[in-house]
């Protein structure tokens, strides 16, 4: 693919998920990426080392003491393109980076909680509060979800997002930007859509039967999302139940989710895919991370680099 950020420097001041996300997509756009570690390293060597080496593969690391080493840390962000963080807003300033102190023409991003300025500046939280706050769980609680969508969907992608825009800018005026993303209202972005009602309650988290996930014989799973009438009209036939499509959009959606549930319940998942396989009708299994890899070609993730690898040939540079 293309390496639009060929040559652009990318400060990454982030610990855990959201930051380094978003930076592989960075790295994956072309960019060089540093990470700025404490001493002791991004928490997430330790508490998920595999997570870590998956979205730090590429990059470069440095190890920083702030605030005492915040002369090495501003001399880095003096060659920087894009520096982005994850601090709760004043705590960069208080580790001995000010505003004033990254050239005009870097862009910053900040990812955030809940922004700056609003009466939840300062609360701590993980993803599941973001999206608790942002009321995209309150039709499946108590329930997880299986992905972090505050976290990868509003913070990393949202921030990349942010970031690109801000870089097509200064290819237009040579000034970078100064953005700050909110994880909990970007969340909350992407399902305000509903904010003028839904069609039926609950319409795509288990209001209707014939979208939803079902348990095959086999104790795996298959998924149908044949909204559409003709997709459910030949669902019912090939399963032999087309007496069933005509209760499709029915007020009492539980006897046909029942009767659905029965019909997949009686045979293994492989028979199921093989039924379907050449069918149009929006079904498909519930595969596992290794079989999605598997089916999708997704590479084997590589190693991340060892802690402070990078730091003297960064030091030497900056001549420090």
């Amino acid at each position: 693919m293309q390496r639009p950020l060929g040559g652009m420097l990318v400060v990454d001041l982030t610990r855990y998920l959201p930051g380094p996300f978003a930076t592989t997509e960075l790295l994956r756009l072309g960019a060089r990426v540093v990470r700025i570690e404490q001493p002791g390293g991004d928490p997430m060597r330790e508490t998920a080392p595999g997570w870590y080496d998956a979205i730090n593969a590429g990059k470069e690391s440095v190890v920083c003491d702030l605030p005492r080493e915040a002369v090495f840390l501003r001399g880095l962000l003096a060659c920087a393109d894009v520096v982005l963080d994850t601090f709760r807003p004043g705590v960069l300033t208080r580790l001995g980076v000010r505003p004033q102190d990254v050239p005009e023409r870097v862009v910053t991003c900040s990812i955030t909680g809940f922004g700056v300025g609003g009466r939840h500046e300062q609360r701590a939280g993980h993803d599941l509060n973001y999206q608790g706050w942002a009321g995209v769980l309150h039709d499946t609680a108590p329930g997880s979800p299986a992905v972090q969508v505050a976290d990868l969907a509003a913070g990393s992608l949202g921030a990349v997002n942010e970031i690109l825009a801000a870089l097509l800018v200064r290819e237009r005026t040579g000034t970078g930007a100064r953005l700050t993303v909110s994880m909990t209202h970007g969340t909350h972005r992407l399902a305000s859509f509903r904010l003028g009602g839904d069609p039926r309650p609950r319409l795509l988290t288990g209001g209707l039967a014939c979208y939803g996930t079902y348990a095959t014989a086999d104790d795996r799973h298959l998924t149908v999302g044949a909204l559409e009438p003709k997709f459910f009209v030949r669902l019912c036939e090939l399963i032999d139940r087309p007496q069933l499509s005509e209760r499709q959009y029915a007020a009492e959606q539980e006897p046909l989710a029942e009767e659905l549930a029965r019909v997949f319940s009686s045979r293994p998942l492989a028979h199921w895919l093989q039924v379907f396989e050449s069918e149009d009708v929006c079904v498909g299994p519930v595969a596992t991370l290794a079989e999605a890899a598997a089916d999708l070609g997704t590479p084997p993730p590589g190693r991340a680099p060892e802690l402070g690898a990078h730091t003297d040939a960064w030091l030497q540079e900056l001549g420090l």
